[in-house]
């Protein structure tokens, strides 16, 4: 019976939103055991904010799509029922979440400074350095997909920033982020330009790689300066014991 009524959650509305809610409430507990509940419901709902950024650009182009589904220290994705049709539309929904959860760490960010919250400050690093690493041109990272607009060459500038990021701080995400990269990355080294398939989905005009280029370039540049300056404030106050997550 209980199969059954789970079976008939999926199918439905509710069931969509006990999935969405579940998995946010899952995540906000087991942070939670580690940072304090408020830290964690904040840092869940940045991920929240970054991932509607994904979900409102891809219903802006007609795609069917799922609502956000979260996994403790993997973050969360949405799920594309309609893929992008070519490459440009990939890039668009790809870009939205970073700038969008650019905005909400930003506020965050603001918001600490304005009334001197430790904790707001601490959430707008763990936010902008979300956003950052979500910018690594490699796929299956939204920088994957923002890049892939210029050439899925690109995706090979994403190794030495996953070994480095190993190097200095390895974590088993990161080996799972590199199996998941593998088979894309055989993929751009197989990547004909001239074949009809990959000229109807990359073919797009240059003056639009150019225009996509920038903004990926300005973003990560903002994201990078950013989380350099508030994790010095964060380092500071860790120095003199008033930094504290929640």
């Amino acid at each position: 019976m209980i199969k059954a009524l789970l079976l008939l959650l999926s199918a439905g509305k509710l069931g969509k939103v006990f999935l969405t809610g579940g998995t946010m409430l899952l995540s906000v507990f087991v942070y939670a055991l580690i940072y304090g509940w408020w830290y964690a419901v904040g840092f869940v709902l940045l991920i929240l904010v970054h991932e509607m950024g994904h979900y409102t650009a891809a219903r802006s182009r007609g795609l069917n799509v799922g609502a956000p589904t979260f996994i403790p220290f993997v973050g969360a994705w949405i799920e594309l029922k309609d893929l992008p049709h070519d490459v440009e539309t990939e890039a668009y929904i790809g870009i939205a979440g970073p700038f969008i959860g650019t905005l909400g760490a930003l506020l965050c960010y603001f918001l600490a400074r304005n009334y001197g919250s430790n904790l707001l400050l601490a959430l707008s690093y763990a936010g902008f350095f979300i956003n950052l690493f979500n910018l690594i041109p490699i796929s299956p990272f939204d920088g994957g997909r923002i890049t892939a607009i210029i050439s899925p060459r690109m995706w090979f500038l994403g190794v030495p920033v996953l070994v480095a990021m190993f190097v200095i701080m390895p974590s088993p995400i990161l080996i799972l982020v590199a199996l998941m990269a593998a088979p894309q990355l055989m993929k751009a080294w197989k990547y004909d330009p001239q074949a009809p398939e990959n000229a109807a989905y990359y073919g797009v005009p240059v003056n639009t790689k150019i225009e996509y280029a920038i903004y990926y370039l300005l973003l990560l540049t903002f994201l990078a300066v950013m989380t350099h300056d508030v994790h010095e404030m964060l380092e500071v106050l860790h120095a003199t014991g008033a930094a504290k997550p929640g």
